[in-house]
């Protein structure tokens, strides 16, 4: 038998990643974008930020739908306490892909739910430890004229072409990708109520 109010998510992001590991899950929702500047404080650490972003998306779309449950995420790539966001133009990939070859970096992803009528907000960060192989100056340039880079975290995609420069993963593979799959849905069972039928 159908579930009479079946479970409603609102995402608050235009990733394609995050769309297609939501849809993977058999959710119903609806994408809302949000467009906001994604400036680090001074002196604030990676995750910190990460879990300010995704607070910020989640509540912007949240308060058009008050109502609903929202999904924001915030992933950000960090060597060394620097923190990697989506580079602005190739000559930044190139740096990006330059500083993590060789080494071993955190990709932390932080989502909030929101749910303004029910007045309940969780807020849960993934890291992630990823190591990249050596680099040579021919494959980051090969990488960057795929223009793979130029819109993701750390200049890299693991699900994508970006592959080839990881040589080892510990964690959350979705993590990299953009959304902890087994952590969001732990927590939309546990806090919003979602029943796996």
């Amino acid at each position: 038998m159908a579930d009479p109010s079946p479970f409603f998510l609102i995402l608050a992001s235009g990733s394609p990643r995050r769309k297609d590991l939501l849809a993977d899950l058999n959710l119903e929702f609806k994408i809302i974008p949000t467009e906001i500047p994604e400036i680090p404080c001074p002196e604030e650490t990676a995750r910190s930020f990460s879990r300010r972003m995704a607070r910020r998306k989640t509540e912007l779309v949240s308060s058009f739908y008050p109502h609903n449950w929202v999904l924001g995420a915030d992933t950000v790539v960090v060597l060394e306490k620097q923190i990697f966001g989506k580079p602005e133009h190739s000559r930044q990939a190139k740096k990006f892909l330059q500083s993590l070859s060789g080494k071993t970096h955190q990709v932390i992803t932080s989502f909030c739910l929101l749910n303004r009528a029910e007045k309940k907000t969780v807020t849960v960060s993934v890291s992630t430890r990823v190591t990249f192989k050596s680099l040579s100056a021919q494959e980051i340039n090969w990488y960057i004229r795929t223009g793979e880079p130029l819109d993701k975290a750390g200049a890299y995609a693991i699900q994508g072409k970006g592959a080839f420069c990881v040589e080892k993963i510990q964690g959350s593979y979705t993590n990299v990708v953009g959304l902890p799959v087994t952590e969001v849905l732990e927590a939309l069972k546990k806090h919003a109520g979602l029943r796996l039928l």
